[in-house]
């Protein structure tokens, strides 16, 4: 598969694991790392998301597990040939089984969201079979710094769910950003972010496209420290 170009790194493909998608790009350049000294991404892919939060914070120090040999394979060699090397650091590894003294300012993960099925395509990027969400916030719960921030990527649909587990494991949300592909089109993704302490929701709407295969200039300025692509008129 070609390679995915960015202004400052490279992402390499392959067909066994999850490529580079939109949801990945907006996480990416959404999550707030400003403030993070140790990030832990779970579900590596191919290592967009952390590359992205590098390039955002050179400061930070990254670590990405994934459960997929492969995508830790093509995530290394992607960490390797990027700018960002030397902070950035991807083993394999199920988080269920995950122990580390560390703990993280900021744990960020785009999870799988789909209920099993005989789908073969990325089935476990895609497929709630190894990771369901339950597992990742009380996961996140146990190893998240005290002023800690767990920032995700779901389908809308999955969004009430999700913050109710949250708030099972003590971790309320702060910030809530409502995804539209585009102009005037239903709500189809949420980013949302928790932390141990309650206070007001951030709640703000960003919009992808203001018409098919034009971008909007939300989306645009959100992205222009990464992608290479002019703005369309």
């Amino acid at each position: 598969m070609k390679p995915f170009t960015f202004k400052y790194f490279e992402i390499q493909q392959s067909k066994d694991v999850f490529r580079v998608g939109t949801d990945g790009v907006l996480l990416g350049a959404l999550a707030d790392v400003e403030k993070a000294s140790e990030v832990l991404e779970i579900g590596t892919g191919t290592g967009l998301i952390s590359l992205m939060l590098a390039q955002r914070n050179s400061n930070a120090s990254f670590l990405g597990i994934d459960i997929n040999e492969e995508a830790v394979l093509l995530t290394k060699m992607n960490f390797e040939h990027s700018p960002f090397h030397s902070r950035l650091e991807n083993i394999h590894q199920d988080l269920k089984t995950f122990k580390t003294e560390k703990k993280f300012d900021l744990i960020v993960s785009n999870p799988p969201y789909f209920e099993e099925s005989e789908s073969d395509k990325d089935k476990l990027a895609r497929q709630t079979i190894e990771l369901n969400f339950q597992q990742l916030i009380e996961a996140s719960a146990r190893l998240l710094s005290g002023y800690g921030i767990l920032s995700v990527i779901i389908p809308v649909e999955a969004g009430s769910n999700f913050i109710a587990i949250a708030l099972e494991n003590r971790l309320f949300l702060k910030r809530k950003i409502n995804i539209r592909g585009i102009e005037n089109s239903k709500t189809k993704r949420l980013v949302l972010e928790f932390s141990f302490t309650e206070e007001a929701v951030q709640e703000s709407d960003f919009v992808i496209e203001k018409s098919p295969r034009q971008y909007s200039d939300q989306y645009l300025e959100l992205t222009n420290e990464f992608h290479v692509f002019k703005s369309r008129s």
